[in-house]
């Protein structure tokens, strides 16, 4: 009688295990910005270092980050590629204040893709309440690659409009912004 029991435990189990939490990735990447926002004396931890490109970013993003990184924003040391963006790709700027009221939420599956979305203040440390209060939308694209949840693509929204920071790269890596 114990094997049954056993056996549709372990069925449940394995069952459940492939269901890999897609916003894992997307809250790796907010922590590093959030960390980044709230300190000006501690050392910025890029979204894009070896590390985090290779574990949360899906092949086809690392490829186009690679390619794009062929024509660095700014000049690197001994011409070695470097970061092709001049600003935070998740907050859409190269100013702002600590990120408050962070929220992470994913949507419907299409297409083997989830919609993560994230909405967050950056302009709390403005006095002007309509600044202050304002709340920035980013959408990431996640799928399931090699068995874990990776970033294919990021959008930030803005007057209703999304962009495609994976387009931006492809652009970036052909000689144009």
């Amino acid at each position: 009688m114990r094997p049954i029991p056993l056996a549709v435990g372990l069925a449940l189990f394995a069952a459940a295990a492939p269901a890999a939490d897609v916003t894992a990735p997307v809250k790796q990447v907010m922590d590093m910005t959030k960390y980044n926002w709230g300190t000006v004396d501690a050392e910025w931890k890029y979204i894009f270092d070896p590390a985090p490109l290779s574990s949360l970013y899906s092949k086809r993003f690392q490829g186009a980050y690679k390619e794009a990184a062929k024509h660095p924003a700014y000049d690197t040391e001994n011409n070695e590629p470097g970061d092709p963006f001049g600003y935070d790709v998740v907050t859409n700027s190269q100013d702002g204040c600590p990120l408050e009221e962070i929220k992470i939420a994913p949507g419907a599956v299409k297409d083997g893709m989830t919609d993560v979305t994230v909405t967050f203040k950056m302009w709390t440390c403005i006095d002007e309440p309509q600044i202050k209060n304002a709340v920035s939308e980013v959408h990431f694209d996640v799928l399931v690659e090699d068995g874990k949840p990776v970033i294919d693509d990021i959008h930030r929204v803005a007057d209703g409009e999304r962009d495609s920071v994976l387009a931006e790269m492809q652009a970036i890596a052909k000689g144009g912004q």
